[in-house]
Parts: structure tokens; sequence; C-alpha cells
């Protein structure tokens, strides 16, 4: 595959067919020889100092960072592609496998009130989304946004989380695709898995299936982002009439016995706990505001596709848990297969295969539209040299990134190979909900801070403000994760977080007006979503939170050793070629 790199002058682009040459990976000055390298790592902590405090700027991303791609990715998607892409991107292995599980060994018939309130989450995550990818529609959506708001080291950590959320989803989506084929096959899930004893047992299951799967999925994400669009589309529909008839057919032999005979066994605790593992279901649309660089009409187009797929995959998830719950009691569902299972348990034999095909159907556009989404995020910050340069490579013909999707789908093939639904799950909501989080926190920043503009005395009240609704958020959290009953304590923290996000709409003037569109009710919108997505980060066990440090630390001894040097010298000749550098 060809390549591009940067000139000396940190703007023009130059192709090499053919290419992959150390120039491709390090080009940058510190990497040319082993004394620069030495003096680089002496300068460890100058360098970071400096990426802590750069911030890029909306026109900067636009322009200047879209262009070391060398093709320009083709505008070709309409708000009715990203509807269907939003919510081919959402509806699969989530709402198919994860709610027998946590209906069964979590939150009984109230997982219902966990979708609610995993959805409530995603939702307004999804608004604090859609302002960004209007104001600056490119392809790095998350990573990009942070860039511009909180700087060049947190954009770093939030990336590294990124990939982490998608090599995870799209393994967790793959090794569910092949316990549905089983089914589809009447075979037990792990009858297509080869066991290997000699592993431990959350990574003893092999999982060919899941390979291929993704293969031929990345084979059709570098043809063409519009032929993926109208696949995805066709097969959306057929999925949604399947699920409209998993309602149907499952409410017809409903016993609301099933319901209410112990609606919420385990409690609010439960209810919660699920919720923070739901959310997984939610992931996805954050995929669809990567698209924004191919989009005709960001203004239009994104509010309308991110939007109305949310409120469409929240309503399909709520009443498909109320359906399954009314089939077969909370204790009684399959944890691998539950909505098959559920049918042949109420003498429906034959419909496990409409539902196995279903889900089938939604794995299917999940795993193509998370690859789309996925080499679009690794394309952008390819692009500011935190990661090699290599992979920022769109191809001249398709118009598709060919390097970083094939990159990133060939990691999740491992990880699929080997590991267990039930990990990856737990992992990926932790990753999930931190980036949330921080893009919440993002936009109050964006909507309060302009540099030049804000005087001292506002951008103090405005950190004030932040790091009081995060204590409180964290405060709540911890209660939770930690099992206090007294609600005096609960009280306190709702009050700290009330008053901070009162504090600052009352005291704090708003420096920037959104051009086109805007989220509403800021700040008390995008303070709820830092809210709730902390405290369902407080509902996750602690082996999920280990696995998390680890990947943290790696992120943070390859960003020393690799990515601060390369991004410092892309920043540092962007600047003398442009004047601006970031």
């Amino acid at each position: 595959m060809g390549s591009v790199s940067e000139t000396e002058g940190g703007g023009k682009m130059k192709r090499r067919w053919c290419s992959c040459s150390k120039e491709d990976f390090l080009p940058e000055e510190s990497f040319q020889s082993w004394a620069n390298y030495r003096k680089a790592l002496g300068e460890t902590g100058l360098r970071l100092k400096d990426r802590i405090t750069a911030r890029s700027v909306d026109k900067f991303e636009i322009t200047e960072i879209k262009a070391r791609s060398g093709n320009e990715m083709k505008k070709s998607l309409s708000w009715w592609d990203l509807i269907w892409f939003g919510i081919g991107a959402v509806i699969g292995s989530g709402i198919f496998v994860l709610t027998g599980q946590e209906a069964r060994d979590e939150a009984g018939p109230a997982v219902i009130l966990s979708y609610v309130v995993s959805g409530v989450s995603a939702m307004l995550s999804v608004f604090c989304y859609t302002e960004f990818a209007i104001e600056i529609p490119v392809a790095g959506g998350s990573f990009a946004y942070l860039r511009v708001e909180l700087g060049d080291f947190v954009a770093f950590v939030t990336a590294g989380n990124i990939i982490l959320e998608y090599v995870i989803g799209g393994a967790a989506v793959a090794r569910s695709w092949t316990s549905y084929f089983a089914t589809l096959l009447n075979h037990h899930p792990n009858d297509f898995r080869i066991h290997a004893t000699g592993l431990a047992a959350d990574y003893s299951r092999l999982d060919p299936i899941a390979v291929v799967v993704i293969t031929v999925i990345c084979i059709a994400a570098v043809m063409s982002t519009k032929a993926s669009s109208r696949f995805n589309y066709v097969a959306s529909i057929v999925h949604l009439l399947i699920i409209l008839f998993i309602i149907i057919a499952g409410l017809i032999q409903a016993d609301t016995e099933n319901l209410t005979a112990d609606f919420a066994p385990y409690g609010a605790r439960g209810i919660f706990a699920a919720a923070s593992v739901l959310f997984f279901a939610y992931i996805g649309f954050d995929a669809v505001s990567t698209m924004a660089e191919e989009t005709k009409n960001p203004a239009k187009d994104i509010p309308l596709g991110l939007v109305g797929s949310m409120v469409i995959v929240t309503l399909c998830y709520c009443l498909m848990a109320v359906t399954l719950c009314l089939m077969v009691p909370y204790n009684h569902i399959d944890p691998d297969a539950p909505f098959s299972v559920a049918f042949s348990a109420i003498g429906m034999d034959w419909a496990k295969y409409i539902v196995a095909f279903g889900a089938l159907k939604g794995m299917t556009t999940v795993l193509l539209v998370s690859a789309v989404g996925q080499a679009r995020y690794l394309t952008h910050i390819a692009r500011t040299h935190m990661v090699p340069p290599w992979l920022a490579q769109v191809h001249g013909s398709t118009g598709t990134p060919i390097n970083a999707t094939v990159v990133m789908l060939v990691a999740t093939a491992v990880i699929a190979f080997f590991t267990s639904l039930g990990i990856l799950a737990n992992l990926l909501s932790i990753s999930t909900l931190f980036i949330f989080m921080l893009v919440a926190v993002a936009l109050v920043v964006r909507r309060y801070y302009v540099a030049g503009e804000t005087t001292e005395a506002n951008r103090k009240k405005l950190v004030a403000s932040i790091a009081a609704i995060l204590a409180a958020s964290l405060a709540l959290a911890l209660l939770w994760a930690t099992g206090v009953e007294l609600w005096v304590w609960y009280v306190v923290a709702l009050v700290v977080w009330l008053a901070a996000t009162g504090y600052l709409w009352w005291a704090v003037p708003q420096a920037r007006t959104p051009e086109k569109w805007g989220v509403p009710l800021v700040p008390w919108l995008p303070s709820a979503s830092i809210a709730i997505n902390i405290f369902l980060l407080g509902s996750i066990d602690g082996p999920s939170y280990v696995r998390f440090s680890i990947w943290t630390l790696l992120l943070l001894v390859y960003y020393f050793f690799f990515g601060l040097h390369a991004s410092y010298d892309t920043a540092k000749s962007s600047a003398a070629a442009t004047g601006v550098g970031v």
C-alpha cells in the first residue's frame, strides 16, 4: 500500500506508493538518529509541559490536519444515511446477548429500567457529540474535539481509549456473531469454538469464525463508504422488521406474572450495575460522528442522523427488554442466546431461527459501521503524528483509509479469537463512559472559554465549577460503589452538583455561541452527562478497572517514548511553516 508523509514545511503531503520505510512510520526529527532521540528523551519534561497546555483550533483541525491524509474523503452521506448508520452501529450483540446476561444475573425484569438509565446517558452524550460534529466536521470524532478544548495530552489518553473501545467492541460483537450462528444451526455457541485447555478459562474458547467474519467486514469497509452505507441501509431495514416480529410475537405469548412477580430481585444496586454494562448496547453512535467529514451538509444531516437514530434505538431496546421479561421468568433466561431460547420455551421453536438470523444481521451491520468509524478515528490520530503517519493515508480511488482499517481490524480479530464476552463488555463500558464524560467536560469548556476573550476571573470560576461538578459526581459514584446506605451523603453530593452547575449557569457568561446548532440547556445538560457517566463508572467491577489501568499505563509508556516526541516535532514544524502549530 502507498503511504504519505509530511514535508519539512509541515503542510503539503507527498505520496509514495508501495512504500513502507522508516519515513512512513517515524519521519520526525527526533527519530532521525540516536543522538536526536537521546536529546528528545532528555527534553521529555519540557515537551510534556508544552503538549499538556497545547490546544488546537477548529480551523486548524478542519484544514491543515485534514490535509495530511493527501486525499479527501468523499462527501457522499446524507442524514438518511446517518440515521441508518446509527441504527446499524448500535443495535447488535448488546440487546441480543447482554439483555439475557444482565436480566438473569443482575437486574431481573428491572433490566427494562437499566436500559432506560443507560439510554438517558447515551442520549445526553449524543447531544454533546452532535454540536461538536457540526462545528468540527472531521474524521477524528472525540479525539479532535478534545484536542481543541482540553489539549493534546488529554486527547491522546482519550485516543488510546477510543482505540480500545473499538477493538474490544468489535471483538465482543464478533464473538456474539458466532453464538447466534451456532443457534441458527441448532448448536451450542461453544460447539463452534476450539477449547484450548492450557489457557485461562476466560481466554480458552478460541473463535475462528469471529476472525473470518471480521476479515470479510474489513474487505467491505475499505472498498467504499457509500457502498457500505447502502448495504447497511438494506440490512438495517430487514433488522428492524425482525425486531418488530420479535416484539409482536413475544407479546402475544406474554405472561404478566413473569414481569410483576419479582420485578427487581437485586434492588436498585442491580439495576445500576446492569445499566453500566448495558451501556455497551448503546455505543456505536460515536462512529457516526466520525463520518462528519464525509457528510454533505453537516449542520442539517448530523443532528437528524444522530438524534433520530438514538431515539429509534432506545425505543426498540426498551420494547425488546419488556418482551423478553414477559415471555419467560428472569431466572430462566439463557445468557448466550436469550431471545432464541425464550421462543423455544414458549413453544415457538421455529421462531428462534428468525431471531438468530436477525441477530446476525444486526451484528454484521454493527461490525461494518464500527470498522468504518474506528478507521477514521485512527486516521485523524495519525494526522497529528501521535501514531505513525502511515496510518493517515486515504486511498485516492476508494476515498477510504485503507491502512488504518486493516490495522484496527487485525487487532480486533486477535482479541476476538481469544477473549470471552463478559470480560470484553465490562472493560468496554469503562472506556466508553470515560470518553463520553470527557466530551461533556469539553463542551462546557467550549461554551464558556475562548482564549484571549474570557477574563481571568471568569476562567477561574469556570475551572472551580467544573472541579466541583466532577468532585460531586465522583463522590456519588464512590458512595454507591462502596455500598454506603446512609442517604444523607447522597443528598449532600447531589446538592453540591446542583450548586456547582447553577453557579456556572448564573455567574459565568458563555463565551461562544454555536454558529449552526447547539446543545440546549447548557450547562445543565452536559453537567448531567458528566454526573451520570461517572456514576455508572462506579457500578463496574474491580477487575475491569485493573485491566483498564494496565492499558492506560501502556498508553503512557508509548506516549513518553514515541507519541510525545513525534507530535511535538510535527507541531513545531507546522508552526514554522504556517504560524499555527498544535
